[in-house]
């Protein structure tokens, strides 16, 4: 395959070209320009061997979708992998590409109500993608027939074998029309994998992709010993340093997803998440948010960020650290591409620097040990940023109601105390230093502050007791010293309310709300909602 090599090359139809075209893949990967064309032609079975991330689901979804009949009920496909979250996102993988063909796909996973799946089942499916001891638990039951299937995919095959699936895979094929395709995409190729190709698969074509660094010399790599605490303060220190920051952050599970988000969100940042609990359609509006950087940031598990194809990020930050070095090289080969440079950042904790070094030594990685940005760093650069935009601005024409209001204050006021001013007015709070947490390097000895610098407070008033954002704010700073500005996201419910203030100055404000033997009328927000 050459770099030429595009998705128009491969014979797909205009409908499933658009579709691709919709979730932004822009060429092909090796394994999906290798694939394609051979399942196009629907004349032997298949064994492809790739390492993980390498977009093998759209190597065999987008032919498969090409070759179904939505005319017919009957089940024509069915994908077997090894666990519920890969079935899930295969399937919801396969629908986003089908564009507007009527095809039908579902997964069937255990944990989930089976007279459910049975239900869906009956109303007519083309595509299964199951786990293997469910999938059995269907054709014991004669919920499901696959007599009539023309391509059984085995999708990570050397992780069904590791995970002990190998005799339920031989179960499921004997319930299998005899003169079906037989296609297995495994990362390796151990001997029982080729044991079942022999048994199974009456003659093949040997797919293989080579391993290879998906890094470039444009690539980056750094990483920071912190505690775990310390994980987002350093993130937030990371995403203010930079000019221009552009990034996707990898985090290991779902619920550490939407914690990020929620914590950038809270402090201002321009963030978004995808997860296996996103829907496609939600999914496709966040990336395509995410490619006109309308949103900077995308938080993100591995296994949503597959198919992500993103030329210009100026960083990949592993929150968490990949479980292997494969994913390691998949994840930072998203940044330092078409000529631009790019930055990956790992976090890691001091309990895994062993395994840092294993994937460094395995993936045959340069990963050099840095230090978070100080916060007089930070503020240096603001500073630099914020000079650099008024330099631009002052070439440009300025709106004649600004000039005459300037034109005002200037002879009522002395000039530099009054930009003095003006600028305190507008980046007081963008250039606090107390904003930000501590972090190891600078900790102060046995205290550390809150890793959010804010806190969300619980007020238990709302607009039952005549309450509004107004007069909520000139509630507490009569209690607190604080500036308006310094209360942020005021929202007043008809029982209660929430307010955003900053943490140092949370517990004065809880404190001088508290009355003797009466409930507190302020408290954390997770402790009062």
């Amino acid at each position: 395959m050459t770099n030429k090599t595009t998705f128009q090359d491969l014979g797909l139809s205009e409908e499933v070209l658009e579709a691709i075209n919709k979730k932004g893949f822009e060429e092909p990967t090796d394994i999906q320009a290798m694939t394609i064309p051979v399942m196009l032609r629907n004349d032997t079975n298949i064994i492809a061997q790739a390492q993980t991330g390498t977009g093998k689901t759209a190597a065999f979804g987008l032919p498969l979708i090409e070759m179904i009949n939505p005319d017919s009920k009957t089940v024509q496909a069915i994908i077997l992998v090894p666990t519920r979250e890969l079935a899930i996102q295969v399937s919801e993988e396969i629908n986003s590409l089908k564009g507007n063909k009527k095809i039908k796909t579902v997964p069937i996973y255990g944990g989930q109500s089976i007279d459910q799946q049975f239900r869906r089942l009956k109303k007519g499916v083309h595509i299964v993608v199951g786990s293997p001891g469910r999938v059995i638990d269907h054709l014991n039951r004669k919920t499901m027939k696959l007599g009539d299937i023309e391509q059984l995919i085995l999708d990570e095959a050397d992780e069904m074998l590791n995970m002990g699936f190998i005799e339920d895979m031989e179960e499921i094929m004997k319930h299998t029309n005899p003169n079906k395709r037989t296609l297995l995409f495994s990362a390796t190729m151990p001997s029982k994998i080729k044991e079942l190709a022999r048994k199974y698969m009456d003659g093949y074509e040997l797919l293989t992709v080579k391993k290879k660094q998906l890094t470039t010399n444009l690539t980056e790599q750094i990483y920071f010993e912190v505690r775990a605490s310390e994980k987002f303060e350093a993130l937030c220190k990371i995403i203010d340093i930079e000019d221009n920051f552009y990034g996707l952050v990898f985090c290991r599970t779902k619920s550490d997803v939407d914690s990020v988000v929620s914590h950038l969100t809270d402090r201002g940042y321009d963030a978004e998440a995808i997860h296996g609990d996103i829907s496609q359609a939600q999914r496709e509006r966040t990336l395509d948010k995410f490619k006109k950087q309308k949103v900077n940031i995308l938080v993100a598990t591995d296994v949503a960020a597959r198919g992500i194809d993103i030329n210009n990020l100026s960083h990949v930050i592993n929150y968490a650290l990949p479980q292997d070095p494969e994913s390691y090289v998949h994840r930072i080969g998203r940044t330092g591409r078409a000529g631009n440079e790019g930055t990956a950042i790992t976090f890691i904790t001091p309990s895994e620097y062993k395994r840092l070094m294993f994937i460094q030594r395995v993936a045959k990685m340069d990963i050099k040990r840095s230090q978070v940005p100080r916060v007089q760093d930070i503020i240096k650069a603001k500073k630099k940023k914020i000079q650099d935009d008024l330099n631009t601005l002052l070439k440009e024409e300025v709106d004649a109601k600004y000039q005459n209001w300037a034109n005002k204050l200037l002879e009522e006021n002395e000039v530099s105390k009054m930009l003095a001013v003006v600028l305190s007015y507008c980046f007081e709070e963008e250039l606090n230093p107390e904003i930000y947490g501590e972090t190891k390097e600078n900790l102060v000895r046995g205290k550390q502050l809150d890793q959010q610098g804010k806190a969300r407070l619980f007020v238990a008033l709302g607009k039952k007791d005549k309450i509004n954002p107004r007069k909520l704010v000139e509630m507490i700073m009569s209690r607190v010293s604080l500036h308006p500005r310094q209360i942020k996201d005021v929202q007043v419910m008809e029982k209660f309310s929430f307010v955003t203030v900053p943490f140092d100055k949370a517990e004065q404000v809880i404190i001088s709300f508290k009355k003797k033997g009466k409930k507190p009328l302020i408290t954390h927000a997770k402790d009062g909602g």
